[in-house]
């Protein structure tokens, strides 16, 4: 088989290839192979050496200790080891490829450490069938890359087109996508294209795969726009497209796109977003890209023809926000842009203005965003009442259905998934579970270990907290505390908010208006006097309010009666309760 690598500046390389031994260590197959240059392709190296499934192999630079492949596939040792030879078996699959798009999707993200205690795709994968029977459409999985360590969020991987092996790797990814397609779900993966972890990171040692031309908050930026820049470029971007096709997953949701410094004249989600509408003719199947943005800058989903990035979606922070804010009063930090009004703050992140088109930010101390331009399909913005981030990055991890009364929970719900965006759930939430979602890391570096816990501490003891307060990253209680409890949806008060999820998801998907444009969606709040707001798009009119006291919701008087959290008549609604109703 052919072996290849990208090292522009290496004088030699060689492949070192090892057979798996019983014992799961490597046995050498001989001397090591000495590596050609190829003509075709300057700064790649290539060589063919018969191997089979699972044999370790690495590249020596310059006669260096051999490093794994920066495109391995698999990782079985951990980041830092050899690789190990993967042959994608297309037969094995058993159940049909949905291919389900964006429009009409209702989105759950779910991080497979966490979801059961066990923390394994195939542990996760026995709760599937939940998922369908709730109405969800799409599993998006938090980053899957290798890293080093068993426990952690995913952001700090550092083997790009491999599968963390604790959970399973590729052959335990592909299975778990194949039985969410036996239940008819398709799969979304969190990838990183903004930075590498901090630990176990050897791509620098293989080509200048990062630039000191831009500065991140993690460092040196990944190098997309200095000398070198095109082969990275088609590195990230083959990954990407790797995932979507050799495991079948429907899109991507990208991290944090506004770090990815790029001053070419072709940005590289630009690029990136072309390849995989390629790709999606080829298939012929829908493939999108979500993007995680903080810019508020319609060119992330703006065509290319019109000059934009061309990604298929967005999450819409904003929306979170006011709606947080407008539940639990909350004004540190970001949420002071939502408080001094959070019905119209949330109304506008409902109607594609966003809270900031232009005006001023007292959180950012400047201008920031932009108005949507006309015609923007409301299923391009992702909206939800809580995310790992949002949950995670609280001192204690705590979600919001703990924080808020029952029936504050069920008026989130509706907004979220009756509302015009595209609705996304954190796993738990459709019960929600009274686990709290907290930061946790495993790095086995002792020094980095312990600059991760202290530094935590002190961040929060700025903004407050008792340091004995926070939890400390790298316990291994804490990644424990974090995983869901499954006995929980069984048990009240859990029970009866599924149930409230299940009723509002049918009634999106027998109701929902298909490529609504969210300048159509009509809101109107009872600000100042009352704490209600009902959103109208299509035919579906949602009402909720948010006060502790009963109001008069004039809407409420028209249309037919679809779901109600509380019983309620006429155009009374009751406090902290809410209504679907078609109209």
């Amino acid at each position: 088989m052919l072996f290849d690598v990208w090292a522009p500046e290496a004088k030699r390389v060689a492949l070192r290839l090892a057979r798996q031994g019983d014992d799961g260590t490597g046995v050498p197959r001989g001397p090591d192979h000495p590596m050609e240059r190829d003509p075709a392709r300057p700064g790649w190296w290539q060589t063919r050496a018969a191997a089979d499934p699972g044999d370790r192999y690495g590249f020596l630079l310059d006669g260096a200790p051999p490093r794994p492949d920066p495109r391995s596939r698999r990782q079985p040792d951990g980041p830092e080891a050899l690789s190990a030879v993967v042959v994608p078996d297309d037969a094995a699959w058993e159940h049909p490829w949905p291919g389900r798009g964006l429009p009409g999707a209702v989105l759950y993200e779910l991080h497979v450490g966490t979801f059961t205690r066990a923390g394994t795709l195939a542990t996760a994968a026995r709760h599937l069938g939940h998922l369908a029977e709730l109405g969800v459409t799409h599993v998006q999985l938090m980053p899957l890359c290798p890293f080093p360590g068993r426990h952690g969020w995913g952001y700090d991987g550092v083997a790009p087109w491999a599968v963390h092996e604790p959970y399973g790797g590729p052959k335990g990814l592909r299975a778990f996508v194949d039985a969410a397609h036996g239940h008819g779900l398709g799969v979304v993966l969190d990838v990183v294209h903004n930075h590498l972890g901090p630990s176990g990171n050897q791509l620098p040692a293989f080509g200048p795969y990062f630039t000191t031309r831009h500065h991140t908050p993690w460092g040196a930026a990944v190098n997309l726009d200095a000398p070198g820049s095109d082969e990275v470029r088609a590195y990230f971007i083959g990954s990407a497209l790797a995932f979507l096709r050799d495991y079948r997953l429907d899109g991507l949701r990208l991290d944090a796109v506004h770090a990815l410094a790029d001053t070419r004249a072709g940005h590289f989600l630009a690029e990136l977003s072309a390849a995989v509408d390629a790709l999606a003719a080829e298939l012929g199947r829908p493939l999108f890209l979500i993007a995680e943005s903080d810019q508020n800058d319609p060119r992330t989903t703006a065509p290319r023809a019109a000059h934009g990035l061309g990604l298929h979606g967005q999450w819409n922070d904003d929306f979170h926000h006011a709606l947080h804010t407008a539940l639990t009063g909350e004004a540190q930090g970001y949420y002071a842009d939502f408080a001094r009004d959070p019905l119209a703050a949330l109304a506008k992140t409902l109607t594609g203005a966003f809270f900031h088109d232009g005006t001023y930010s007292s959180f950012r101390g400047r201008g920031h965003g932009r108005r949507l331009p006309p015609g923007t399909p409301a299923h391009r913005f992702v909206g939800y009442a809580q995310t790992h981030d949002q949950i995670g990055n609280r001192a204690l991890g705590d979600r919001l259905a703990p924080s808020v009364s029952p029936g504050l929970a069920a008026c989130a719900a509706a907004l979220v998934l009756c509302g015009p965006l595209t609705p996304m759930l954190f796993m738990g939430e459709e019960w929600g579970a009274a686990t709290p979602w907290q930061y946790f890391t495993d790095h086995p570096d002792p020094e980095l270990a312990e600059a991760v816990s202290t530094g935590r501490r002190r961040e929060f003891a700025e903004h407050g907290w008792a340091a004995e307060d926070i939890p400390d990253p790298q316990d291994p209680a804490t990644r424990e505390r974090s995983s869901l409890d499954w006995s929980e949806p069984t048990r009240e008060p859990h029970a009866r908010l599924l149930d409230w999820h299940r009723q509002l998801l049918a009634i999106r998907h027998r109701h929902l208006a298909a490529n609504l444009p969210l300048d159509e969606v009509r809101v109107e709040t009872g600000a100042p006097e009352g704490r209600w707001l009902t959103v109208e798009h299509g035919t579906l009119l949602v009402a909720v309010n948010l006060a502790d006291t009963d109001a008069d919701v004039p809407a409420l008087a028209r249309g037919t009666r679809l779901a109600a959290s509380r019983p309620c008549d006429g155009t009374r609604l009751p406090a902290h309760a809410a209504v679907v109703a078609r109209v």
